[in-house]
């Protein structure tokens, strides 16, 4: 193969400008803080989620607050008209008069849209609906898709143009279409939440500009979606784990620590196999520690039904949970509570130990801040920075953890 002329000759790497590299803020701080600061001109980001998730709400957000005179925002929709986009950017009052819509599914109208606008963002909702013109197959087929994005990563490179795109999910909860298409992109965020919660999670899954474990925190209104930057009060109910059944962790999302509230019932079963329903947890998890609760500590838990929850819709896969759950299993067997103001963090192994959990001084002083007086901690590990004011208890078994538990909730 004959060498072809370059495009930009080749330079030391200490002679790389990097300004251009540097991240923008969107004016949405949740969103901010997963992307790592905003978003860095020429990059691509795919934003993922379930239909009716609020994906586009909240990207009308963004754009409405990234228009400015100098750098308008253009948003290209290809599954609704521009007045039906028009309707929910008034519930919002998103109104700017630097914020372009234009409804369209031929990528060569979205090329123009870009010459005649020059935006200085630009979102394509979704990115499934749209055809390539040179492109054989109906849109959102794997060809097409592949096609569009490498069309749209090409026109953000040449151009310093960010460009979010908007993806569908499978059944599974993975991003619909060709999974090149999320090799090609730079920034790959996933968007989450309960149909019945107002509550939303964004996660970044792939970041080339900054952290994977960050995540954002969103509430879903009527009137839009606002960023929830102290969320933690969600997901506790009035009586905060002083309840028979239940308990309060804190887990740990990212890099923020969120206390939350795990709850449990078990009754009689008249049926052959006990009912197990989850909502928030993991079914293998709770099965795992209702099998230590009976062998481990003898607690009989067989041939009961059980149903586990969290408070405020929240999805606990922090390890560091299982203390909790665990106590809220066997509060709800026997009607014991823990004291009030008490919180429980720790891995339960099938041993029936109490493991050690990442970052537990940062979970203790969110408790803390709280309002919480005690914490039941792993006794192993490194010792934590206890906050004034609140009491650690360290345990090492399940059974030293479940003598905290008493007939009233009270301090014995």
């Amino acid at each position: 193969m004959a060498p072809a002329p370059v495009t930009v000759p080749a330079r030391p790497i200490g002679d790389v400008d990097v300004a251009a590299a540097h991240a923008r803020p969107t004016g949405v701080a949740e969103l901010d803080r997963v992307l790592g600061g905003g978003l860095v001109p020429g990059a691509v980001v795919l934003l993922a989620g379930e239909p009716g998730v609020g994906k586009s709400t909240l990207l009308l957000e963004m754009a409405h607050r990234a228009a400015t005179a100098d750098a308008p925002a253009l948003i290209v929709s290809g599954e609704e008209s521009a007045a039906q986009v028009r309707l929910r950017a008034g519930r919002m009052g998103a109104l700017s008069p630097h914020l372009y819509l234009a409804a369209e599914t031929d990528l060569a109208a979205v090329l123009g849209h870009v010459d005649a606008v020059r935006p200085g963002l630009l979102v394509v909702d979704s990115v499934q609906t749209f055809a390539h013109p040179d492109v054989d197959g109906a849109p959102g087929g794997v060809t097409q898709v592949r096609e569009v994005a490498a069309a749209l990563i090409r026109l953000a490179k040449e151009r310093a143009l960010p460009i979010v795109l908007v993806g569908h999910v499978t059944k599974d909860g993975s991003v619909a279409g060709p999974r090149i298409l999320e090799h090609l992109v730079d920034v790959v965020l996933s968007f989450e939440g309960e149909r019945q919660s107002g509550l939303r999670l964004v996660r970044a899954v792939k970041n080339r500009y900054g952290a994977t474990d960050e995540v954002g925190c969103f509430q879903l209104t009527e009137g839009g979606i606002e960023g929830l930057p102290d969320p933690s009060g969600l997901f506790l109910s009035g009586n905060a784990g002083s309840t028979p059944g239940t308990a309060v962790t804190v887990s740990l999302e990212g890099r923020r620590a969120l206390v939350c509230e795990v709850q449990a019932l078990l009754v009689a079963s008249q049926q052959a196999v006990p009912r197990r329903a989850v909502s928030g947890v993991d079914a293998a998890r709770v099965a795992m520690l209702l099998a230590v609760l009976e062998r481990r500590a003898g607690w009989q838990v067989s041939g009961l039904e059980v149903y586990t929850s969290t408070v405020g819709g929240v999805r606990l896969a922090d390890p560091a949970a299982d203390l909790a759950l665990l106590l809220a299993l066997a509060g709800a067997r026997r009607d014991l509570a823990l004291p009030a103001r008490t919180v429980a963090v720790g891995e339960v192994g099938l041993a029936g130990e109490v493991r050690p959990v990442p970052r537990l001084s940062q979970r203790l002083a969110e408790a803390a801040r709280l309002g919480f007086t005690r914490a039941i901690v792993p006794a192993g590990g490194e010792s934590p920075v206890t906050p004034q004011g609140l009491l650690a208890i360290p345990v090492t078994q399940v059974v030293e953890a479940l003598r905290h538990l008493s007939p009233t909730g009270g301090d014995g």
